[in-house]
């Protein structure tokens, strides 16, 4: 029996080009939203988180309209956060992006992190399928912690707007990474959100 967790970030948000931190879905956040919400119709979910921002509860209920037996729950441990700051091992090439971020910032997005990890990473007994909803910084630490990764590889973890990430573990084994952000649901246009567009 498989524990199956489905890591989805939210989709694009309204005016996200002009900094908001939060804000409705765009048209195209919509779309993206109304698409992994398709991919997923199949999944015999049992429960779907969200972060309590905007853009990620707006995308839960895309998903949950196709499923009547799940009503999306916020958890405080899936907001947008920074998990760690620069590290001896970090590429200098990071400094920059840490530049803007507060000690106090890293430090809530650390003890966020390993709460996250701690609770959503526990192994529940029986076939169990659940939809985290949340950000890019939080996909990629998760990915991190399932690798093994150094703690500054979450820099390197990158996923468009309602891309799929599956993790999975079977009893008595380590948490296995399935698929990192499978795009195969979003036509093109769709593929947004990632630091270098794909060159396919």
């Amino acid at each position: 029996m498989t524990h199956y967790i489905y890591l989805v970030r939210h989709g694009e948000h309204l005016d996200a080009e002009h900094g908001l931190v939060d804000g409705p879905l765009s048209p195209r956040g919509q779309r993206q939203a109304a698409a992994i919400a398709d991919r997923l119709s199949g999944v015999p979910l049992e429960a779907v988180w969200h972060s309590p921002l905007q853009r990620a509860e707006q995308t839960a209920h895309a998903v949950a309209e196709r499923l009547t037996a799940v009503s999306p729950t916020p958890s405080a441990l899936l907001f947008d956060c920074v998990p760690t700051g620069m590290t001896p091992e970090t590429p200098a090439a990071y400094e920059p992006f840490f530049g803007a971020v507060t000690e106090a910032e890293i430090e809530a997005g650390s003890a966020q992190m390993a709460d996250a990890t701690a609770e959503f990473l526990r192994r529940r007994s029986g076939e169990v399928h659940e939809l985290l909803i949340t950000h890019n910084f939080v996909i990629g630490w998760f990915v991190r912690e399932v690798l093994g990764a150094p703690d500054w590889r979450w820099l390197t973890l990158n996923q468009a707007h309602c891309g799929l990430t599956v993790i999975a573990q079977k009893p008595g084994r380590p948490w296995t990474l399935l698929t990192h952000n499978d795009l195969s649901h979003l036509p093109w246009e769709l593929r947004t959100g990632l630091p270098e567009p794909l060159p396919f």
